[in-house]
């Protein structure tokens, strides 16, 4: 009874959210009388701050129109170039009106970036495509929210999220392709090339994994923690639940991303209690620059998406409870997952030094494993400083980590070319 409970005290609470919203600009907006009143811009901010925490927050879009391209604004589209029932691979296509610039595009490498299916949406990653856009061309994997997919589309397994990885890099054609892998996926993305080697598929040129728990057992961090303390029944009876009668998905099994977002913010309460304090003095003062960033990102990190419940209870026990992937015991459809058969792709690890979600040495453990990989084309970077989000998005991301994520993948393909 949880998912509809939860359904009625959101559909409750819309009014209140709208009626804070209207009062917020009708305090605040410069041709109201009101917002000359004594005190009217802390009461705009107070009524915005009761909007923002009451609000229902959608599936954000990655507004990825046009990058800057040596000094030119190229345009950008987005586009789907295949839909299965639980994912969409997207692209994102770069036109240039220069012929020469046109020719220069066509010969950057492809990368396929394979977003974490763990709460949050693929639009997390924008700043990662947006960085990317400029010396690649970039597709993406976008996760469905389960409660939006009907029954009859079956089950979704950590199994069939390998087979998806598969297809994709098939489809994009993977000789030509680099894969990127941030956080949970990083381990289905190994498991997914490890067969294909094993099959003597052609594979990517490079794999990059940023941030994931290949190996749980190292520096075990609160989220690692969290999952081995309880049984698997624990987490079957606890936080799975039924997609009520108001979504497509109805009847649908799932982890409710409501009840993940309560788990991120548990993490941190403190963290998270004292920006919203932050961003209500802000818009007292009159700081809007500051308000603005904190609308931005609380914009993408309140959307939240349902997990499919055999999914994430496979991952559970994979790869935090049983770690089957670096035991070497881990069977994927019938095949045992092999990441020594790789031998013709690159790897480069990423971690951040102060990751609490991802801890040192998770994924880095890779290394360990690919052993067919000669040394020469394997490659780890620790970026000093940063978080988990920090390897990913941000200043840090932008300037000190793309750029050799940039010349390693530049490298491969030109001996690739030779």
């Amino acid at each position: 009874m949880l998912y509809p409970l939860h359904e009625l005290w959101r559909t409750g609470l819309a009014p209140l959210a709208y009626w804070a919203d209207a009062n917020a600009r009708i305090y605040s907006a410069q041709d109201s009388w009101l917002s000359t009143l004594p005190g009217s811009q802390r009461t705009a901010a107070g009524f915005e701050l009761m909007y923002r925490l009451g609000k229902d927050y959608e599936k954000p879009e990655f507004g990825i129109h046009q990058i800057d391209v040596e000094g030119r604004s190229i345009p950008v589209v987005e586009r789907v170039e295949l839909e299965k029932p639980f994912c969409r691979l997207l692209r994102f296509k770069r036109y240039h009106d220069q012929a020469d610039g046109l020719a220069r595009m066509k010969d950057d490498p492809t990368v396929l970036v394979v977003a974490p299916l763990s709460g949050h949406h693929a639009t997390l990653l924008r700043d990662t495509v947006r960085t990317l856009l400029a010396d690649h061309k970039v597709y993406i994997t976008d996760w469905t929210d389960a409660r939006m997919v009907p029954t009859d589309a079956g089950a979704f397994h950590l199994d069939d999220y390998v087979a998806c990885v598969q297809e994709f890099i098939r489809h994009i054609g993977a000789e030509r392709l680099h894969v990127i892998s941030v956080c949970q996926p990083t381990v289905p993305v190994l498991a997914a090339i490890s067969l294909m080697a094993a099959r003597g598929e052609p594979l990517p040129r490079s794999m990059t994994m940023m941030g994931g728990p290949i190996d749980a057992r190292r520096s075990p961090t609160a989220v690692d923690n969290l999952a081995t303390r309880q049984p698997l029944w624990w987490f079957e009876n606890s936080v799975i639940h039924t997609v009520p009668a108001n979504y497509p998905g109805v009847g649908r099994r799932v982890y409710p991303g409501f009840l993940q977002h309560l788990g991120f913010v548990a993490m941190n309460p403190e963290r998270h209690g004292l920006s919203h304090w932050d961003f209500y003095q802000d818009l007292v003062k009159g700081d809007l620059s500051s308000a603005e960033s904190h609308r931005k990102f609380y914009d993408e990190y309140n959307a939240v998406l349902d997990m499919p419940a055999e999914y994430y209870l496979d991952t559970i026990r994979t790869v935090f409870q049983e770690h089957l992937l670096p035991r070497g015991l881990w069977d994927v459809a019938g095949e045992r997952v092999d990441p020594s058969k790789i031998r013709d792709c690159a790897l480069l690890t990423i971690e951040g030094e102060l990751d609490d979600i991802s801890g040192a040495g998770q994924t880095r453990a890779a290394h360990d494993l690919c052993t067919g990989i000669p040394a020469a084309r394997r490659r780890h970077i620790t970026a000093e400083g940063a978080g988990h989000y920090g390897i990913f998005s941000g200043r840090r991301w932008r300037t000190e980590i793309y750029p050799q994520v940039r010349s390693f993948i530049a490298a491969l393909n030109r001996k690739k070319k030779r």
